[in-house]
């Protein structure tokens, strides 16, 4: 689909990678629902983006949701149908980083909840309208983590696998249907996304990091030339590919990555609350 015929709902839009998104939609013509909890920001950026765009105002729509909340899911999807919307952007998530005996179990749904039920549910809920448009899209935006599993990013991984087997499972099944299901994978993206202790793991690590401006070209790429799974990236899309032939071959090569995995508080009462779960795309 071409973007100037493009109505995109856009979970995460305030955050990093979506407000790189909602400018490459709006500068390529689309028309843009932009989602997050905060009103006044979305508010903000929809103002900002009017004013970058100059004579050519584009059409913005704000709608505040928290997507964790049944009731604001359902609204959600309401007031995206009532909105003539084809083309579903989940990139609304939250992340987390460091070894799984330190992750609080709040925190482990929290990420769950986020990075895979909620697209779950908001693509049910839009299911019925997307099928009666002419041609329409969801495009589940992951990780390369959802393809390889990385040590430090077991519960994310496990969010971004399921998301991806979604996607690949809801392609299959809507095959005979006017509705494409997409999955894009980036790799670890410069924003504020990452939590002091992931950018200090990346810098030992070697890990390349992208700007947020490259996933939102990719992004663009992706609904237009409606290809079903993109990653972003070498040599992570390389390794996605050695990865899903013969995973054991790689398991040797992130020794480096877990070695430098934050160490275990000893002194961390069990009941203490997880600090690796940090910031929100939303």
């Amino acid at each position: 689909m071409k973007a100037a015929q493009a109505r995109v709902l856009l979970t995460g839009a305030g955050g990093g990678i979506g407000q790189a998104m909602a400018a490459a939609l709006v500068q390529a013509g689309a028309a843009v629902m932009l989602v997050g909890r905060s009103g006044e920001r979305l508010a903000a950026q929809a103002a900002a983006l009017r004013l970058r765009a100059g004579a050519r105002s584009p059409e913005l729509a704000c709608v505040t949701a928290d997507l964790l909340a049944g009731d604001d899911l359902a609204r959600l999807g309401r007031a995206a149908a009532d909105w003539d919307c084809n083309v579903v952007i989940h990139n609304a998530g939250v992340p987390s980083f460091g070894r799984l005996q330190s992750l609080d179990a709040d925190a482990v749904a929290r990420v769950l909840d986020t990075n895979l039920r909620a697209p779950i549910l908001l693509t049910q809920a839009l299911l019925p309208h997307l099928l009666r448009r002419p041609r329409a899209q969801v495009i589940c935006v992951g990780s390369a983590l959802g393809r390889i599993g990385l040590p430090g990013f077991s519960v994310y991984s496990a969010s971004k696998f399921g998301l991806r087997g979604f996607a690949e499972a809801l392609r299959r099944e809507l095959a005979d249907s006017a509705v494409r299901v997409q999955y894009l994978g980036p790799r670890s993206t410069r924003t504020g996304f990452n939590s002091a202790e992931l950018d200090a793991y990346n810098l030992l690590t070697g890990t390349a990091t992208d700007a947020p401006e490259t996933v939102a070209a990719a992004l663009l790429r992706l609904l237009e030339d409606e290809v079903a799974e993109r990653f972003i990236g070498m040599p992570e899309a390389a390794a996605v590919r050695l990865n899903g032939l013969a995973p054991t071959l790689l398991d040797g090569g992130f020794d480096k990555h877990r070695r430098h995995l934050p160490p275990i508080d000893e002194r961390a009462d069990d009941a203490a609350p997880n600090t690796a779960l940090q910031g929100a795309r939303t």
